[in-house]
């Protein structure tokens, strides 16, 4: 579930969709202030729990990458590893 825990997000689709991933979205990343941070601890625990692949969107620092890192979200995307690439730039850095 993209951007998970904002807009039309919502945990009752966690129990009634097909549901493998949750995607952190980038405004709780962005935050990472006290409340920030048990948000999104919270949400990487749940996601744990539920037997969920959790991505983080929205690294930009190393900071922020520590943090998901130590509360076991091994998958991350944002800036801090590049920047959006155009298919033919990506099919360029794989060949």
């Amino acid at each position: 579930m993209d951007d998970f825990g904002t807009c039309y997000s919502s945990l009752s689709y966690l129990k009634h969709l097909p549901i493998n991933t949750l995607k952190i979205d980038k405004s709780f990343i962005d935050e990472l202030d006290e409340v920030g941070k048990v948000l999104v601890e919270t949400i990487i625990q749940m996601g744990k729990k539920l037997n969920f692949d959790l991505t983080a969107e929205g690294i930009e620092n190393e900071e922020q990458l520590q943090f998901v890192t130590e509360q076991g979200c091994h998958i991350g995307q944002g800036y801090l590893f590049d920047k959006p690439l155009s298919p033919e730039e990506m099919s360029r850095l794989l060949n």
